[in-house]
């Protein structure tokens, strides 16, 4: 990985519950967040979205799996989450892939972080009712 990258996804995957001020060592007080269930402005709101994220669930982890520095200050990292919800899969460990758009400024710190992945997988499909009928759905128009 190029040296931000790399020095950014070691950061990021050791973040927990305990230690969400290291953000600020991460991430523009400007910040601009989005992933296909929010968009969060400024580091503020990062800092009490991630706050949420983990008090809500178990064994949050990233494994980055490979980078691309798109040019200077600008790449994208592929990974996979993995996380347990006591209410979501059985509370079972549930895993999905995304990919992340980073741009970052010439302090190292990033001004714009957008997640892709597919909400579905993430969170809809284990719902009880819901991910039953997602399920069919998907096996209908296959």
């Amino acid at each position: 990985m190029s040296g931000f990258l790399q020095s950014f996804a070691c950061e990021f995957a050791r973040l927990d519950a305990s230690n969400l001020d290291r953000l600020r060592d991460l991430y523009s007080a400007d910040v601009h967040f989005t992933d296909p269930l929010h968009e969060v402005c400024g580091l503020v709101e990062l800092e009490r979205y991630f706050s949420e994220l983990y008090a809500n669930v178990e064994n949050l982890h990233f494994e980055f799996i490979s980078h691309d520095e798109i040019c200077d200050g600008q790449g994208y990292l592929r990974w996979i989450m993995s996380y347990r919800h006591p209410r979501l899969n059985g509370g079972k460990l549930i895993s999905l892939e995304g990919c992340s758009l980073l741009r970052w400024n010439g302090a190292g710190k990033v001004v714009r972080h957008r997640d892709y992945f597919d909400a579905g997988a993430l969170l809809y499909q284990h719902v009880p009712l819901l991910g039953a009928a997602i399920r069919w759905l998907q096996r209908r128009l296959a």
